[in-house]
């Protein structure tokens, strides 16, 4: 089985280098296609694959004579390969390689990392309309392979697998003491999130952020105005030119929160700092399974909002609790229960922690693809 991959990448996106080294390792003859040859690309030449230097994310190739050109060369790479199967993990490469190939060229598969354009009815309907009978998806949740399902695609054109895990980051070495590090009191109650900061998109509407900051703060504030005794740490510094939103966004939280709200910024210890936390919070307005991977996997009590791929893991009475999103209530009362019982948080953070290792072992995954890439090349498949 020879697979041709297509990455947008080579500065991210780590999880499609775990799932190549799996492929490999199961005999699958791997192609990359990388826009360029630094960052990981030695990464995936070490894990045995054959990179191939070509841009192929649709919204870098906005020129005519550009998207031609990528076009060209990307035929004449798919005929020299001559691969069993193409698999996109990117919308933008998606799209590029729907309308590179056409109705030639063998089957595609894209690999949806996350639900956020489906979410969207124009982008929705790109993705949906712009395929054709070579094309199948591969949905990282449930709620992406549902949307799918109920736009009418046929069930043996859907497959449903999770990224892998490399489980040796999720180990605690040394644990931050915040409380000692910020003047805290010993009985304070530290509320954990993770995240980077993403400035919300005005175009679309949006006055929040995606990964809902605001809508923790609120939530603290609400628990602080009750009586608790709680700080909130946030662990995650601005993303892609989100500078002014960010330094916006701290000023809020000094005058919701004062001194309550501690802002850490990109660290390379997440760990320690999760094994901190009273509970993680994950307040996505739009997600896959986000950051309640590493809390679980650390059993940290964890609660997520109600949104994508946060119920395939975080299971209300089973491994966490869910809050409706943009709800600072709702989210406030999901903390306190959490806060009520710390024995009963840690004994559902734990049954977390095995769920999460097993979904998204990187093996099983990697084993998982294979299979589809058998699944969907035979003939007579839908």
């Amino acid at each position: 089985m020879r697979s041709l991959q297509l990455i947008k990448t080579t500065r991210g996106a780590t999880w499609a280098l775990r799932q190549v080294k799996i492929l490999r390792e199961l005999g699958v003859d791997v192609h990359v296609v990388l826009p360029d040859d630094d960052g990981l690309a030695p990464a995936y030449r070490a894990a045995g694959a054959h990179v191939h230097v070509l841009e192929t994310d649709i919204a870098r190739l906005k020129m005519p004579s550009t998207f031609l050109r990528a076009r060209r060369a990307f035929r004449d790479l798919v005929a020299a390969v001559e691969p069993d199967v193409i698999h996109s993990h990117f919308v933008g490469t998606t799209l590029f390689m729907r309308a590179a190939m056409g109705r030639d060229g063998p089957v595609r598969i894209f690999q949806v990392p996350g639900p956020l354009h489906l979410e969207n009815p124009v982008t929705r309907a790109v993705d949906i309309v712009s395929a054709n009978a070579r094309d199948r998806w591969i949905a990282s949740c449930r709620f992406t392979k549902d949307v799918y399902l109920k736009a009418g695609i046929d069930i043996r054109r859907v497959g449903l697998s999770y990224y892998g895990l490399d489980l040796d980051r999720f180990r605690v070495s040394h644990p931050v003491d915040l409380r000692a590090q910020h003047q805290l009191s010993p009985e304070t109650k530290i509320i954990g999130m993770v995240a980077y900061v993403y400035a919300p998109k005005r175009i679309l509407g949006q006055t929040r952020g995606l990964k809902g900051h605001e809508d923790l703060i609120d939530a603290v504030a609400l628990l602080i105005q009750q009586g608790r005794d709680l700080a909130v740490a946030f662990v995650g510094g601005p993303w892609n030119g989100a500078e002014t939103y960010a330094a916006k966004l701290k000023e809020y939280a000094q005058r919701q929160l004062g001194n309550r709200a501690i802002f850490l910024g990109n660290r390379s210890d997440v760990a320690n700092l999760y094994a901190g936390f009273n509970v993680a919070v994950h307040p996505s307005h739009s997600e896959n399974l986000g950051g309640a991977v590493e809390s679980l996997c650390l059993a940290v009590p964890t609660v997520a909002t109600d949104v994508g791929g946060f119920p395939d893991i975080v299971i209300p009475g089973q491994t966490g609790w869910l809050a409706s999103p943009r709800s600072p209530i709702d989210l406030a009362r999901a903390i306190a229960h959490a806060l009520d019982d710390p024995a009963f948080a840690k004994e559902l953070a734990i049954q977390g922690a095995s769920l999460v290792r097993h979904l998204l072992d990187v093996t099983r995954n990697a084993q998982e693809i294979a299979s589809y890439y058998e699944t969907f090349t035979r003939k007579g498949t839908a």
